[in-house]
């Protein structure tokens, strides 16, 4: 076995990378395991391997080593002992120092450069209905943590790599580096690593927090006694064609505000921003991206009632409409876009259905910052980029079903975290009590159906009014309901008449319902629960309003 000369040991501590003679390889994970044996061969690196992994490179051509022949002790422990042994740990910390080189030779240990490590499927394991108490604790990955974190200290020396989207890496700086990685490679690659590691730690405590200490799972609901958030930011990526959101933003909301956009795993399944494609336009500002999330939340709930269009600006819903028959997706979003013309103007658009060409000649008669959408046909990308500045997102899976249990949302405040479970719609118009003498028509229904969903999404407090399928009035962020619904009929004008309306809490008082009928709503949809829901039933009742209660409020603070 070759071993660090003196020769070696002084470039070391020059911090010149020497080349990479002996890799050790168990990866879980074995996407583009054939790159990375392509690399090892060419590069005539001496391999170690354990189980599958051990097979797979075999069968790809790489003359590997078992650990346990290299290391002279058989796994044990029904191979929950591999890896943990002072040849492989020593080979793998050993310092190119006399006391090290002496010490690794009196005891026999040959140095390892790379280690090539990803672990048990842990988070994919606890995810699969049924999966026992027992199972998740036996897929907790001991040896491969430990041999990454080992590698990543010792990166001045060891190359360790947890990805395998970072194969192709590898083989280029070895290409270009005669069989050596440079430093600058080995310090971003320990740090991916240590980024792995404390992932992977952290979901493993998260998941044993959703545990009495008897085992006992707590209610699927409810919010953990330890939370951690982590993530990294995406690459940059600057030129024209096709790109991912970037990490590194210009600022934050204000210019003395320094920001970055940091993508976390997605904790129900679904896409996120970090999935989105962009197209064309200018990078995404930090207020850009509180929009566009904003934008495919709203979506998302809209899209179970059909085509449908929204509009947002400043994190606020101007419009939204849903399609009503024979409508087209470019009917949709005008009838979006005309809920509130003028608050339109340098909007967030987002849509339901792959974006069509109409559709698109429609978004760009206006001044749009950022249209969102599963998909954009050929023709309608070739009229968007009249408008080179707009950006445009594509994430096809954005109306993927979560996971059964909603995921958490965390906010800070002053010296700590608010964490709360995602607030998902429970109670459709549909099956909402009717409390009035007279119910919803058909027409009615449809249009409660839209401002209850919309209205989720505006600010406390929150009154949205809705005709034929699209909103009409939206009067939100006010410390009074009833001033909100001055500012929803304010904004409707003519179109208040014969509207429905939404309100995302209860009405304290009749005045609300009072305002209501002299714009002329004829249905209204709350959740109630007031003390004075009684006298607020009977003030519609007066006025010949229909009005049905969800018994669940939807605050947005």
């Amino acid at each position: 076995m070759e071993r660090v000369d003196p020769g070696e040991a002084k470039a070391y501590r020059c911090g010149v990378a020497t080349r990479i003679r002996r890799a050790l390889v168990s990866v879980s994970d074995k996407r583009n395991l054939a790159t990375l044996a392509e690399v090892l061969v060419e590069h005539k690196v001496e391999v170690l391997s354990t189980g599958g992994t051990y097979k797979a490179l075999t069968e790809l051509g790489v003359a590997a080593v078992k650990v346990s022949d290299y290391t002279g002790s058989p796994e044990v422990l029904g191979g929950r002992v591999k890896t943990l042994h002072p040849k492989i740990h020593g080979g793998i910390l050993a310092l190119p120092t006399a006391e090290h080189e002496a010490e690794a030779a009196k005891h026999d240990i040959p140095p390892i450069d790379l280690v090539v490590v990803n672990l048990y499927p842990f988070t994919q394991v606890i995810a699969k209905p049924g999966c026992s108490f027992e199972t998740a604790i036996e897929n907790i990955d001991i040896g491969g943590p430990t041999m990454v974190r080992a590698a990543a200290k010792n990166w001045p020396r060891v190359t360790v790599v947890v990805d395998p989207d970072d194969y192709g890496r590898l083989g280029a700086a070895l290409g270009e580096h005669e069989g050596a990685v440079p430093d600058a490679v080995r310090r971003a690659l320990s740090r991916k690593a240590f980024g792995h590691t404390a992932g992977y730690d952290a979901a493993i405590a998260q998941y044993l927090a959703r545990h009495d200490d008897e085992g006992t799972a707590l209610r699927d609901d409810a919010v953990p006694s330890m939370v951690f958030v982590g993530g990294e930011q995406p690459v940059t990526v600057d030129g024209e064609g096709a790109r991912p959101v970037q990490g590194e933003l210009r600022y934050g909301e204000n210019p003395h505000q320094s920001a970055a956009f940091v993508a976390t795993p997605g904790s129900d399944g679904r896409p996120g921003i970090a999935d989105a494609t962009v197209h064309q336009g200018k990078p995404l500002s930090y207020n850009n991206l509180l929009d566009v999330d904003a934008a495919i939340d709203i979506i998302r709930d809209l899209q179970p009632l059909g085509r449908a269009a929204a509009v947002f600006k400043h994190a606020t819903p101007c419009g939204a409409a849903v399609a009503r028959e024979g409508q087209s997706m470019a009917d949709v979003y005008v009838a979006a876009r005309q809920a509130d013309a003028e608050s339109a103007f340098g909007g967030i658009v987002s849509l339901t259905d792959v974006m069509d060409a109409q559709t698109a000649s429609k978004v760009i008669e206006t001044f749009i910052e950022v249209v969102i959408a599963p998909g954009f046909s050929a023709e309608a990308l070739e009229v968007l980029k009249a408008k080179k500045n707009l950006r445009v997102l594509e994430l096809p899976g954005m109306f993927e079903a979560g996971g059964p249990v909603p995921p958490l949302k965390v906010r800070t405040v002053f010296g700590g975290l608010l964490v709360q479970r995602e607030d998902r719609l429970g109670v459709a118009p549909t099956d909402a009590k009717v409390a009035t003498k007279r119910a919803p028509t058909a027409d009615e229904m449809a249009s409660l159906e839209v401002a209850w969903r919309v209205a989720k999404h505006v600010r406390s407090n929150a009154i949205v009014m809705a005709k034929d399928g699209a909103t009409v009035g939206i009067g939100g962020g006010q410390t009074s309901r009833v001033e909100a619904a001055r500012g929803a009929v304010s904004r409707a004008g003519d179109r208040a008449k014969g509207s429905v309306l939404a309100s995302d809490g209860f009405f304290p008082f009749r005045d609300g319902v009072d305002a209501a009928a002299v714009a002329g709503v004829t249905a209204v949809v709350q959740p109630g629960g007031s003390k004075r829901d009684e006298e607020v039933i009977a003030a519609a009742d007066e006025h010949g309003i229909a009005m049905i209660m969800t018994g669940e409020r939807h605050f947005r603070h």
